[in-house]
């Protein structure tokens, strides 16, 4: 319940008595911020209710916002359809593409450590060094709050060393941490164009270190995103044969049916029916 009125509570901040306009604006952010239609449409629904108990007519009822919505979910299935996973091998290519400049040494711990961890992009963009400690094993890493704890109950994570020296995330993450002094705060952060330290990065700026690594590792940069290091984990677990259980565990998913989404092309080869009839 607090956090439908905590949505209505913004709905009303930005959404103008029947200001269709507005309303408009709203959604089309959500969709450039590269949320879920069906995020999209409980924002909807939360304007709808935020005028309605002022008594005054929605303007998610108008035509111009249907129009919207519906040009939001047909780029935004197309966006979600074309998403790969980055699997092992792609992971490999994207971080021996990268050189050794500031910026590609916090893109390669980015990216490693983003697999290993399966996180989600807002979880990478907000870790700090007070959620990372160092062990002998590897790094236990806490998420404070993500998309399916929004009470911030947090969630420990283990990465563990890599086998080789240009994959291990340990590694890496700790030649950022070196290479740009970082001692407290934000883990990943932006950088100028005089390599500069900026404030921390955004979602979207995972999103677009993911692209940059795929580009330059000769893969089609439109077919990854932020989401890709988490479902490349998961695929690539299945695939070597780990159990639902330890996947869930690392990806903090709650249900196997949600888990099934990432790894079905993981195993569309692998257990194939196809394979046992002798052709």
């Amino acid at each position: 319940m607090n956090n439908a009125l905590a949505l209505i509570a913004k709905t009303q901040s930005l959404i103008a008595a029947g200001d269709i306009v507005a309303a408009e604006a709203a959604l089309v952010e959500l969709a450039d911020a590269g949320k879920r239609p069906s995020t999209i449409d409980r924002r909807r629904s939360a304007i709808a209710f935020a005028h309605k108990i002022q008594g005054i007519d929605s303007p998610t009822h108008s035509a111009l916002v249907e129009e919207v919505l519906t040009g939001i979910r047909r780029e935004l299935g197309k966006a979600q359809r074309g998403k790969a996973p980055a699997v092992t091998a792609d992971i490999r290519a994207m971080v021996r593409s990268l050189g050794g400049d500031l910026h590609d040494v916090r893109d390669r711990a980015l990216i490693l450590l983003g697999f290993a961890g399966a996180f989600r992009r807002s979880e990478l963009a907000a870790l700090t060094l007070d959620d990372i400690e160092a062990c002998p094993e590897g790094l236990r890493v806490t998420i404070r709050r993500s998309k399916t704890d929004q009470e911030g109950k947090g969630r420990l994570i283990g990465i563990p060393r890599g086998e080789h020296p240009d994959t291990c995330p340990v590694r890496a993450y700790q030649n950022w941490l070196h290479a740009a002094g970082i001692t407290t705060g934000a883990v990943f952060r932006g950088i100028s164009r005089h390599g500069k330290l900026l404030g921390p990065l955004s979602d979207r700026g995972v999103a677009r270190a993911v692209k940059h690594a795929a580009e330059l590792a000769g893969l089609d940069p439109a077919h990854y995103s932020g989401h890709s290091l988490r479902a490349g984990l998961a695929t690539s677990a299945a695939s070597a044969g780990a159990y639902d259980r330890d996947i869930m565990q690392q990806t903090g998913h709650k249900r196997v049916d949600t888990l099934y989404r990432y790894i079905r092309k993981g195993n569309l080869f692998q257990d194939n029916v196809a394979r046992r009839v002798g052709l």
